[in-house]
Parts: structure tokens; C-alpha cells; sequence
């Protein structure tokens, strides 16, 4: 693979129309203007990216593995200061995202007792208005 173009993300943002769509997916820039109407998703949703990172839209929908090659075709370069780290597979050069960071997640475990205090919170008062109303009459 040869030396690539390097763009800023100003560069980037000055192509952003429907006859001139650029925008940056993981590092890679991509030139998407002859793919906007060939898009199973529209143009329109190309669109609203157009000129930006759309590296977390991309990866929201959860594009296809032929998804993700397309890119390649696409791409005109890449973006100023994006790390990538190229590895060589089978003679080829392929080029692969570092990942900056890791997500992760933790369960917040409610006491057991929380369930029957909202319960009671709400039954109680119930209750006493009731028995008021019965006694009441």
C-alpha cells in the first residue's frame, strides 16, 4: 500500500454536499459522493455526516463485513494524527484500527428490598384512605 494523503478535519468538513460527500470513518477518509445514491440506508443518512467523523454512526448501525471492505474502495486518504498500525497478512498489507479505548460495563444491582419498599410506599397509603372511607359510611 502506498503513502496515503493525510487530511485534516477542516479539509474534510469542506465536503459535505450532495455532489461533493466526504467524511472519516475510523481514520480513514472516504469520498462516498458516487456511492450516496447506490446507499441501502439512503442518502440522506450519508448526508447528515457528510464532512465529520461518522466513525460512531458507522459503527451504531453495525455495518457488514462487505461494509466495512467497501470503505477501501472509497477511501482518498486518511485523517491528521489518527493512529493506524499496518500488519502484514498473507503478503498483503492490511491495514487495521489500534483501538484507542476499550468499553466497558457494570450492573447496578438494586437491594432486594427496593421492589417491596415502592410497593409499600404506594399500598399503604391505599390502605389507610380505604379503611377512612369504609369506616366513614
Amino acid at each position: 500500500m502506498g503513502e496515503q494523503r493525510v487530511y485534516s478535519l477542516s479539509q474534510v468538513a469542506q465536503h459535505k454536499s450532495k455532489t461533493d460527500c466526504w467524511m472519516v470513518i475510523h481514520g480513514k477518509v472516504v469520498n462516498v459522493t458516487k456511492f450516496l445514491e447506490e446507499h441501502p440506508g439512503g442518502e440522506e443518512v450519508l448526508l447528515e455526516v457528510a464532512g465529520k467523523d461518522a466513525s460512531k454512526e458507522f459503527e451504531d448501525i453495525g455495518h457488514s463485513k462487505a461494509a466495512q471492505q467497501l470503505l477501501l474502495k472509497y477511501q482518498v486518504g486518511v485523517l491528521q494524527g489518527h493512529r493506524q498500525a499496518a500488519v502484514e497478512a498473507g503478503g498483503d498489507d492490511v491495514v487495521k484500527e489500534k483501538k484507542g479505548m476499550e468499553m466497558s460495563a457494570f450492573v447496578v444491582k438494586e437491594p432486594p428490598y427496593s421492589k417491596y419498599k415502592a410497593l409499600l410506599e404506594f399500598a399503604l397509603p391505599l390502605v389507610v384512605a380505604v379503611s377512612y372511607f369504609v369506616y366513614s359510611f
